[in-house]
């Protein structure tokens, strides 16, 4: 009898167990995404936030991302591919050419004239990225890879309408290949991120500054520049959007199909067409501020065009000496990855 007692009771705690774990909710995976800008800035409001509302929509709330803008998961926008390797955050919005060394070949975008804007950058990268970019990307987990809009030349006191006016100028460089190409321009490369452009412009500390358009209003630069120069064959900067490997191999794979669906090549086209449209509005708070906006003459655009060639050339040669043929590469890039 006590035996049958044992067993009735076993089997009913058995089955209050089962109901329980039967009733539990599924607990939800929130990923954590590292980024540098300001919450305002458009990559945040316009690409990333709408990402995470999407997933955490199509997830019924059951994988959601915690974005933590501002630096908010360490300091210094050069640091961002280590924090995605390290796993400091499972999501990382970094710029490749804050360590230029590490990512040679997609830097090849970055070159002055090689691209004509963040749409057609943003293709060329995406056409080569199986055969000659993924393995600069290996320690991390591809989500998206853009470009923004071409580089202006906002200078304080010196209009630029030529390439004279640039010689001896000191102008921020957003990396190493914009660096090169001021130097070709006859100017002194001044290596700097972004967060610290303002003060610099402001203070004297630099001539001019070298940025994508879309940079104008979210770093308030129309308050401070008076000449913007447009229509350089000048730089682009690429961008990604990354994740920790481990983060990313923890994930079911439900979870990371319903990542890949909200992000890849056509994530990567509307993050570079937000960079186009705030480009126009840089130029038009400009504009409105009362800031004269420079468009360069045909001679003016192919004396600039001409510098440019040495340091295609040039980056060319060393990496050819580092096994990379950069010439096939960018070939590749204008024929659609053939």
């Amino acid at each position: 009898m006590a035996n049958r007692v044992t067993r009735i009771a076993t089997g009913c705690a058995g089955a209050v167990l089962a109901f329980c774990l039967a009733a539990a909710p599924v607990a939800a995976t929130e990923l954590k995404l590292a980024h540098f800008m300001s919450p305002k800035h458009p990559m945040d409001s316009k690409v990333m936030r709408p990402m995470a509302e999407e997933l955490a929509n199509a997830s019924n709330g059951k994988l959601t991302i915690r974005i933590y803008p501002a630096g908010e998961l360490g300091k210094g926008p050069v640091q961002q591919y280590k924090r995605a390797v390290d796993g400091v955050a499972d999501l990382v919005f970094g710029i490749p050419g804050y360590t230029s060394t590490q990512f040679p070949k997609t830097l090849l975008i970055a070159l002055p004239g090689v691209t004509e804007g963040p749409e057609d950058a943003t293709r060329k990268m995406w056409n080569v990225y199986d055969k000659h970019l993924a393995d600069e990307f290996a320690r991390v987990k591809m989500l998206g890879l853009w470009a923004n809009g071409l580089a202006v030349l906002i200078t304080r006191d010196k209009p630029v309408r030529s390439i004279a006016d640039v010689k001896g100028m000191k102008i921020r460089a957003p990396d190493a290949v914009g660096a090169r190409a001021i130097a070709a321009w006859g100017g002194t490369p001044v290596n700097m991120p972004v967060s610290k452009i303002y003060n610099a412009l402001n203070t004297g500390v630099v001539d001019g500054i070298m940025i994508g358009a879309s940079g104008i209003r979210s770093f308030k630069l129309h308050e401070i520049g008076n000449y913007f120069t447009t229509g350089l064959p000048s730089t682009v900067a690429a961008f990604y959007l990354i994740a920790n490997k481990n983060s990313w191999e923890k994930l079911t794979p439900e979870e990371q199909a319903a990542i890949e669906g909200l992000t890849g090549f056509e994530f990567s086209l509307k993050a570079a067409r937000v960079y186009g449209a705030a480009a126009q509005g840089g130029l038009k708070a400009a504009k409105d501020a009362g800031r004269e906006i420079i468009e360069l003459s045909p001679q003016a655009y192919a004396e600039f065009n001409a510098a440019n060639q040495k340091v295609l050339y040039g980056v060319s040669e060393e990496l050819k000496e580092k096994g990379i043929d950069a010439d096939a590469i960018l070939g590749a890039m204008n024929r659609g990855g053939k």
